[in-house]
């Protein structure tokens, strides 16, 4: 008998343990149903558009339909590039007929040297060109002398010096800028 009765209190065990599981898998699916299903209508935000007539507007559909389109059409799924517009044909024939441009003579030539004065010896009545690169450095240099390494002294004047670059060939004329009366362009210098 004793196990009768035990076989009774499992058996009865087991039918509230399945009583409660189903109580259990019953409110799962219901509070998950509750939360997918359920409208969310709390939005204190939302307001709506004020659309006096929400009826379709043909007139402006019509505009729409009758306006052309006047770029140049693309394939946008092609990578290749666009093909050049009138306005770039043009230009590009106009720069072809246009004669190319003059190149550009090379810059003045400039000497980092002032020219202060020319020295006369009595005796010899040889010239020297007094210059001075800044306080400190004072250049003497005579006719066919050298001048910063750079710079011969082709010739002496009366109030000017002519300089020919060692490097390249190219002379300039440096006046005397405090003698008086002497003109400001060095081509009208006397020699």
């Amino acid at each position: 008998m004793k196990d009768t009765k035990k076989t009774r209190y499992e058996i009865g065990a087991l039918a509230v343990l399945l009583l409660v599981l189903a109580l259990v898998a019953r409110y799962a699916l219901r509070s998950q149903t509750s939360e997918v299903a359920g409208v969310y209508a709390d939005n204190s935000q939302f307001h709506p558009l004020n659309v006096p007539d929400p009826s379709l507007r043909l007139d402006l559909l019509a505009r729409m339909q009758n306006e052309k389109f006047n770029g140049q059409d693309r394939n946008i799924f092609s990578a290749a590039p666009l093909p050049p517009s009138p306005a770039q044909i043009e230009a590009q024939r106009a720069a072809q007929q246009a004669p190319p441009p003059l190149p550009a003579g090379p810059p003045p030539l400039t000497v980092p040297a002032n020219f202060y004065g020319i020295v006369t010896d009595l005796a010899t009545g040889h010239k020297r060109a007094c210059f001075s690169a800044n306080a400190d450095d004072v250049y003497i240099v005579p006719e066919g002398g050298t001048l910063m390494n750079q710079f011969r002294v082709v010739k002496i004047g009366n109030n000017s010096v002519e300089l020919q670059e060692l490097s390249t060939g190219r002379t300039t004329t440096l006046v005397l800028a405090n003698a008086p009366g002497m003109p400001v362009n060095p081509q009208q210098a006397q020699n």
